[in-house]
Protein backbone atom coordinates (compact mmCIF):
# COMPACT_ATOMS: atom_id res chain seq x y z
CA UNK A 1 0.00 0.00 0.00
CA UNK A 2 1.29 3.44 -0.93
CA UNK A 3 2.17 5.88 1.86
CA UNK A 4 1.62 8.80 -0.48
CA UNK A 5 -1.14 11.32 0.14
CA UNK A 6 -3.90 11.57 -2.49
CA UNK A 7 -2.45 14.86 -3.73
CA UNK A 8 1.00 13.31 -4.04
CA UNK A 9 -0.42 10.37 -5.99
CA UNK A 10 -2.32 12.68 -8.32
CA UNK A 11 0.55 15.06 -9.02
CA UNK A 12 3.06 12.25 -9.50
CA UNK A 13 0.91 10.82 -12.29
CA UNK A 14 -0.18 14.19 -13.67
CA UNK A 15 3.33 15.66 -13.82
CA UNK A 16 4.16 14.68 -17.44
CA UNK A 17 1.11 16.55 -18.79
CA UNK A 18 0.80 19.33 -16.20
CA UNK A 19 2.20 21.98 -18.53
CA UNK A 20 -0.54 21.19 -21.05
CA UNK A 21 -3.15 22.75 -18.73
CA UNK A 22 -4.67 25.98 -20.04
CA UNK A 23 -3.68 27.92 -16.92
CA UNK A 24 0.03 27.26 -17.50
CA UNK A 25 0.24 28.98 -20.88
CA UNK A 26 1.04 32.53 -19.81
CA UNK A 27 4.28 31.99 -17.93
CA UNK A 28 6.20 34.80 -19.65
CA UNK A 29 3.67 37.45 -18.60
CA UNK A 30 3.46 36.00 -15.10
CA UNK A 31 7.25 36.25 -14.77
CA UNK A 32 7.12 39.92 -15.78
CA UNK A 33 4.53 40.48 -13.06
CA UNK A 34 6.62 38.63 -10.45
CA UNK A 35 9.77 40.56 -11.34
CA UNK A 36 8.03 43.91 -11.07
CA UNK A 37 6.00 43.24 -7.94
CA UNK A 38 8.82 41.60 -5.97
CA UNK A 39 11.52 43.87 -7.44
CA UNK A 40 13.68 40.87 -8.34
CA UNK A 41 17.14 41.15 -9.85
CA UNK A 42 19.89 38.76 -10.90
CA UNK A 43 21.55 37.30 -7.82
CA UNK A 44 18.43 37.47 -5.64
CA UNK A 45 17.28 34.30 -3.88
CA UNK A 46 13.72 33.01 -4.29
CA UNK A 47 11.90 30.23 -2.47
CA UNK A 48 9.26 28.59 -4.69
CA UNK A 49 6.84 26.67 -2.46
CA UNK A 50 4.97 24.05 -4.44
CA UNK A 51 7.22 24.62 -7.44
CA UNK A 52 5.63 21.84 -9.50
CA UNK A 53 7.24 21.35 -12.89
CA UNK A 54 9.36 24.44 -12.34
CA UNK A 55 7.78 26.63 -14.98
CA UNK A 56 8.26 29.78 -12.88
CA UNK A 57 11.49 28.57 -11.24
CA UNK A 58 13.24 27.82 -14.54
CA UNK A 59 12.17 31.13 -16.08
CA UNK A 60 13.50 33.03 -13.06
CA UNK A 61 16.75 31.05 -13.06
CA UNK A 62 17.31 31.98 -16.71
CA UNK A 63 17.43 35.60 -15.51
CA UNK A 64 20.21 34.87 -13.03
CA UNK A 65 17.94 34.49 -10.00
CA UNK A 66 18.82 31.72 -7.54
CA UNK A 67 15.73 29.57 -7.01
CA UNK A 68 15.06 26.89 -4.41
CA UNK A 69 11.93 24.89 -5.18
CA UNK A 70 10.14 22.54 -2.83
CA UNK A 71 7.31 20.19 -3.75
CA UNK A 72 5.46 17.23 -2.27
CA UNK A 73 5.51 15.36 -5.59
CA UNK A 74 8.66 13.58 -6.74
CA UNK A 75 7.08 13.33 -10.19
CA UNK A 76 6.72 17.08 -10.46
CA UNK A 77 10.27 17.60 -9.22
CA UNK A 78 11.55 15.19 -11.88
CA UNK A 79 9.89 17.36 -14.52
CA UNK A 80 11.41 20.49 -12.98
CA UNK A 81 14.87 18.90 -12.98
CA UNK A 82 14.49 17.96 -16.65
CA UNK A 83 13.24 21.45 -17.54
CA UNK A 84 16.18 23.07 -15.77
CA UNK A 85 18.64 20.80 -17.58
CA UNK A 86 17.02 21.58 -20.94
CA UNK A 87 17.23 25.31 -20.21
CA UNK A 88 20.83 25.09 -19.03
CA UNK A 89 20.10 26.49 -15.57
CA UNK A 90 20.57 25.30 -12.02
CA UNK A 91 17.75 24.86 -9.52
CA UNK A 92 17.89 23.62 -5.96
CA UNK A 93 14.98 21.17 -5.75
CA UNK A 94 13.81 19.69 -2.46
CA UNK A 95 11.21 16.95 -1.93
CA UNK A 96 9.26 18.24 1.07
CA UNK A 97 5.83 18.87 2.54
CA UNK A 98 5.11 22.62 2.56
CA UNK A 99 3.62 22.34 6.05
CA UNK A 100 6.76 20.78 7.53
CA UNK A 101 9.89 22.11 5.81
CA UNK A 102 12.63 24.05 7.56
CA UNK A 103 15.53 25.17 5.37
CA UNK A 104 17.30 27.06 8.19
CA UNK A 105 18.18 29.95 5.90
CA UNK A 106 16.37 33.00 4.60
CA UNK A 107 15.50 34.23 1.11
CA UNK A 108 14.98 37.57 -0.61
CA UNK A 109 11.39 36.59 -1.48
CA UNK A 110 9.02 33.65 -1.76
CA UNK A 111 6.29 32.56 -4.16
CA UNK A 112 3.52 29.98 -3.79
CA UNK A 113 1.46 29.96 -6.96
CA UNK A 114 -1.42 28.14 -8.67
CA UNK A 115 -2.36 26.10 -5.60
CA UNK A 116 1.06 24.51 -5.43
CA UNK A 117 0.45 23.72 -1.76
CA UNK A 118 -1.72 26.27 0.04
CA UNK A 119 -5.22 24.92 0.69
CA UNK A 120 -4.68 21.46 -0.84
CA UNK A 121 -6.03 19.40 2.05
CA UNK A 122 -5.78 15.76 2.97
CA UNK A 123 -8.69 14.02 4.66
CA UNK A 124 -7.07 14.68 8.05
CA UNK A 125 -5.81 18.23 7.50
CA UNK A 126 -7.30 21.01 9.59
CA UNK A 127 -8.64 23.73 7.29
CA UNK A 128 -6.98 26.48 9.33
CA UNK A 129 -3.86 24.73 10.61
CA UNK A 130 -2.74 23.55 7.14
CA UNK A 131 -2.52 26.96 5.44
CA UNK A 132 -1.21 28.58 8.63
CA UNK A 133 1.64 26.05 8.86
CA UNK A 134 2.65 26.85 5.28
CA UNK A 135 2.56 30.58 5.94
CA UNK A 136 4.66 30.20 9.10
CA UNK A 137 7.27 28.24 7.17
CA UNK A 138 7.31 30.88 4.44
CA UNK A 139 7.61 33.64 7.04
CA UNK A 140 10.53 31.94 8.76
CA UNK A 141 12.22 31.51 5.37
CA UNK A 142 12.08 35.22 4.51
CA UNK A 143 14.63 37.87 5.36
CA UNK A 144 13.25 40.81 7.36
CA UNK A 145 11.57 43.21 4.96
CA UNK A 146 11.23 40.56 2.24
CA UNK A 147 8.01 40.03 0.29
CA UNK A 148 6.04 37.00 -0.81
CA UNK A 149 3.45 36.45 -3.54
CA UNK A 150 0.74 33.80 -3.35
CA UNK A 151 -2.34 32.88 -5.35
CA UNK A 152 -5.09 30.92 -3.59
CA UNK A 153 -8.54 29.64 -4.47
CA UNK A 154 -11.31 32.17 -3.96
CA UNK A 155 -14.15 31.27 -1.59
CA UNK A 156 -16.45 33.60 -3.53
CA UNK A 157 -16.22 31.58 -6.73
CA UNK A 158 -16.55 28.33 -4.83
CA UNK A 159 -19.64 29.39 -2.90
CA UNK A 160 -21.34 30.78 -6.02
CA UNK A 161 -20.94 27.54 -7.96
CA UNK A 162 -22.36 25.14 -5.35
CA UNK A 163 -25.90 24.54 -4.10
CA UNK A 164 -27.47 23.27 -0.90
CA UNK A 165 -27.86 19.94 -2.67
CA UNK A 166 -24.08 19.83 -3.10
CA UNK A 167 -23.70 20.45 0.62
CA UNK A 168 -26.02 17.54 1.40
CA UNK A 169 -24.08 15.32 -1.01
CA UNK A 170 -20.87 16.33 0.82
CA UNK A 171 -19.38 17.71 -2.38
CA UNK A 172 -19.02 21.12 -0.76
CA UNK A 173 -18.39 21.83 2.93
CA UNK A 174 -19.52 25.33 3.97
CA UNK A 175 -17.83 25.01 7.38
CA UNK A 176 -14.36 24.80 5.84
CA UNK A 177 -15.17 26.36 2.43
CA UNK A 178 -13.77 23.29 0.73
CA UNK A 179 -14.78 21.12 -2.22
CA UNK A 180 -14.28 17.40 -2.56
CA UNK A 181 -13.65 15.90 -5.98
CA UNK A 182 -12.11 12.93 -7.72
CA UNK A 183 -8.82 13.83 -9.42
CA UNK A 184 -8.24 11.57 -12.40
CA UNK A 185 -4.54 10.78 -13.01
CA UNK A 186 -3.20 11.16 -16.54
CA UNK A 187 -1.92 7.59 -16.55
CA UNK A 188 -5.44 6.18 -16.53
CA UNK A 189 -5.28 4.85 -12.99
CA UNK A 190 -8.25 5.10 -10.66
CA UNK A 191 -9.04 8.61 -9.50
CA UNK A 192 -8.13 9.79 -6.02
CA UNK A 193 -10.37 11.81 -3.74
CA UNK A 194 -8.95 15.26 -2.99
CA UNK A 195 -10.06 18.35 -1.09
CA UNK A 196 -9.39 21.99 -2.01
CA UNK A 197 -9.94 24.98 0.24
CA UNK A 198 -11.19 28.43 -0.71
CA UNK A 199 -10.42 31.63 1.21
CA UNK A 200 -11.99 35.04 1.86
CA UNK A 201 -9.84 38.18 2.13
CA UNK A 202 -10.53 38.86 5.81
CA UNK A 203 -9.33 35.42 6.92
CA UNK A 204 -6.30 35.67 4.65
CA UNK A 205 -5.29 38.91 6.37
CA UNK A 206 -5.70 37.19 9.76
CA UNK A 207 -3.81 34.02 8.74
CA UNK A 208 -0.92 36.05 7.33
CA UNK A 209 -0.81 38.18 10.49
CA UNK A 210 -0.72 35.06 12.67
CA UNK A 211 2.25 33.87 10.61
CA UNK A 212 4.12 37.13 11.08
CA UNK A 213 3.34 38.58 7.65
CA UNK A 214 1.65 41.84 6.70
CA UNK A 215 -0.71 41.77 3.72
CA UNK A 216 0.08 44.64 1.35
CA UNK A 217 -2.30 43.84 -1.51
CA UNK A 218 -5.27 41.57 -2.25
CA UNK A 219 -6.13 41.33 -5.95
CA UNK A 220 -7.97 39.12 -8.37
CA UNK A 221 -5.28 36.74 -9.55
CA UNK A 222 -6.49 33.90 -11.75
CA UNK A 223 -3.60 32.18 -13.53
CA UNK A 224 -3.04 33.46 -17.04
CA UNK A 225 -4.62 36.82 -16.22
CA UNK A 226 -2.67 38.44 -13.41
CA UNK A 227 -3.37 42.10 -12.86
CA UNK A 228 -3.58 44.65 -10.10
CA UNK A 229 -7.36 44.68 -10.08
CA UNK A 230 -10.17 44.30 -7.58
CA UNK A 231 -11.33 40.78 -6.79
CA UNK A 232 -13.97 39.48 -9.18
CA UNK A 233 -16.51 37.19 -7.53
CA UNK A 234 -16.36 34.77 -10.46
CA UNK A 235 -12.55 34.51 -10.61
CA UNK A 236 -11.01 31.26 -9.46
CA UNK A 237 -8.18 32.82 -7.48
CA UNK A 238 -7.15 35.62 -5.17
CA UNK A 239 -3.62 37.06 -5.24
CA UNK A 240 -1.87 38.14 -2.05
CA UNK A 241 1.28 40.21 -1.76
CA UNK A 242 2.66 40.32 1.78
CA UNK A 243 5.87 41.27 3.55
CA UNK A 244 7.79 40.21 6.61
CA UNK A 245 8.26 43.27 8.81
CA UNK A 246 11.78 44.63 8.95
CA UNK A 247 13.45 44.34 12.32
Amino acid sequence: MSNKTPWEEFFDSHAPVYNDNCFTQNTAEEIKFILAELDLKAGNTVLDVGCGTGRHAVALAKLGIKVTGIDLSSGMLAQAKAAAKAAGVELELIHADATKFNLERQFDCAICLCEGAFGLLSSTDDAIAQPLAILKNISESLKPGAKCLLTVLSAFKMIRQYSQEDVEKKVFDPLTISEVSSAIPADGKEGVTVKERGFVPTELILLFKMAGLEVLHLWGGTAGSWKKAAINLDEYEIMIVASKPAK
